[in-house]
């Protein structure tokens, strides 16, 4: 992955590889952080207006079983996309343009072939994926409207997101955060008119989110077609380079993978949740948008940690790799920490943003005040697998991953519900396995760390 070769990128980048770490780690940082939050808000505004505007069951159609449908599917690709972005950040560290050009179109051909697969199957296996989750019948139908239309654009979904990882790459994470800002924008002004307007309930809110990832996904595409040098990209050269599609993959599928669990141990969760009624549902969907605060931000750490250590791992500073992974563990700590203050004291009226239901409301509130406060132990499961992923290590952490999230709270769901069945069995699952997968990740990082040149 370290071929020589003479190359025109832009000095730009060593701000990643030179210069004050935590600064540099900040300036990185924010822009993703922000445009995260854009992302976080339109979806957020999606929960509200369904919530107030149409009713507790609309809520619990979008953001209950056909929520974690789309994000299974979503986390999969962003994870395969991080291989895409991990293998240019190592050709940038080391100037190889040739190679980062590669990369660029490989990454695009990619996005376009996953797309249409996705999308016939999604469509067709959306009911009985709903059935299995054991959504209820009254709920069958928004989430079926929900996951169809979801599923017909998520071209652009997969094209932004590969733009995007391009971007951040190279160093750039600005503009992607201007481009979520527009796409914010847009769906929130065709939210109020689709719904509030014409009525159109569900149905409105999944084509307003749609649309507005085709602009951004315009925007992204037209910003590479500008580019000079490796990230120039021209529509015609869009082709699947085996060689390129290999290295790739390498790093994205067990990354995908590692992401898809957290995301089917979800579902497993959400099939567990959907038995105790609307109410439970409807929570479960709120404290999700309120649980995506601390994940926006401690996955924005994750990408600029992986792009930090890409790019110094190319340029065969180690050194500067390893103090750059403590430092931003340290500066993501101190952020969660006062995250989990604000959660759990405000917990009543932030849950009221979102529904008036007195019982939605304490349930959530329930829920909230049992997971929350571990977020702490995760901050060493996001940077030291961002961190090793940055490297090309991706296998041991994935199965750490299976074995500490998915099959654990899987069989923990099997074994605890039919003794247990009450909601507290399945909340627990969450701080009990973040625990385990910190220890173990602490453990092998710091091992496999120790390998690398002083």
């Amino acid at each position: 992955m370290h071929t020589p070769g003479k190359s025109k990128i832009d000095s730009s980048s060593d701000r990643i590889t030179e210069g004050i770490i935590w600064k540099q780690l900040l300036i990185f940082f924010f822009p993703i952080v922000l445009g995260t939050f854009f992302q976080q808000l339109y979806n957020t505004v999606d929960t509200i207006i369904v919530g107030r505007f149409v009713g507790k069951e609309a809520l619990a159609s979008v953001g209950g079983s056909a929520g974690q449908l789309s994000n299974l599917v979503i986390g999969f690709f962003t994870g395969l996309s991080s291989g895409a972005a991990v293998v240019l950040s190592q050709f940038w560290g080391a100037k190889n343009e040739k190679s980062v050009k590669e990369s660029v179109h490989t990454a695009y051909a990619f996005s376009i072939a996953a797309s249409l697969v996705i999308t016939l199957a999604g469509i067709i296996s959306a009911p009985a994926l709903l059935r299995w989750m054991n959504t209820p019948e009254e709920l069958m139908t928004g989430s079926l409207i929900y996951l169809r239309i979801y599923y017909g654009g998520i071209l652009f979904s997969f094209i932004f997101n590969t733009g995007s990882s391009i971007l951040r790459a190279s160093g750039d994470s600005r503009r992607p955060l201007y481009y979520l800002a527009v796409c914010c924008l847009i769906n929130i002004v065709l939210d109020v008119v689709l719904v509030l307007a014409f009525d159109l309930g569900i149905a409105g809110v999944s084509i307003a989110t749609v649309a507005a990832q085709a602009v951004s996904a315009g925007l992204v595409t037209r910003t590479l077609m500008k580019e000079k040098g490796g990230l120039h990209l021209e529509l015609g050269r869009i082709h699947l380079s085996r060689r390129m599609l290999k290295s790739q993959l390498y790093i994205g599928i067990p990354a995908g993978i590692q992401t898809t669990m957290y995301n089917i141990s979800n579902i497993i969760i959400q099939a567990a949740l959907n038995r105790f009624g609307t109410d439970t549902m409807a929570a479960w969907a709120a404290y999700g948008k309120l649980d995506a605060i601390y994940w926006m931000i401690s996955g924005a750490f994750g990408i600029a940690i992986t792009t930090f250590v890409g790019q110094n791992y190319g340029a065969g500073k180690y050194k500067r790799l390893k103090k750059s992974v403590w430092v931003c563990m340290g500066m993501e700590s101190v952020i969660a920490v006062g995250l989990i203050a604000f959660l759990f004291f405000l917990r009543t009226p932030l849950f009221g943003i979102f529904t008036t239901d007195a019982d939605v409301v304490k349930i959530g509130s329930q829920m909230l005040q049992m997971i929350a406060p571990f977020y702490l132990v995760y901050v060493i499961v996001e940077i030291s697998s961002g961190a090793l992923r940055g490297i090309g290590d991706v296998v041991i952490p994935t199965i750490i991953i299976l074995c500490s999230i998915c099959i654990l709270r899987s069989v923990w769901i099997m074994i605890a519900m039919p003794i247990w069945p009450v909601l507290t069995t399945i909340l627990v699952s969450y701080p009990a396995t973040w625990l385990l997968s910190s220890i173990l990740f602490f453990i092998y990082y710091n091992w496999r760390i120790r390998k690398l040149p002083s």
